[in-house]
């Protein structure tokens, strides 16, 4: 399907309902495609565990990430 930028403008639940039906959605301005709306992969992240990456990725201090950052901030909340 295409669209305009101005269709996307004062269609837009109409463009996104387009979308969630699987199809694709290319917007035009002026005359000439400039963006493409395509529906979302549903990704389901299984592991509840958050991931570190980059430095901190093999790090030993952060192997649970969820209790490394409550342990930081601990200190916060600690009124006693």
């Amino acid at each position: 399907m295409k669209a305009t930028a101005k269709d996307l403008r004062f269609h837009s639940k109409e463009i996104l309902e387009t979308v969630s039906r699987g199809e694709e959605v290319v917007v035009t301005y002026r005359g000439k495609p400039h963006a493409k709306i395509i529906p979302m992969e549903s990704s389901v992240n299984t592991d509840s565990r958050r991931k570190l990456f980059g430095m901190w990725q093999d790090h030993k201090l952060v192997e649970n990430v969820d209790e490394y950052i409550r342990n930081l901030r601990r200190s916060r909340y600690d009124l006693g």
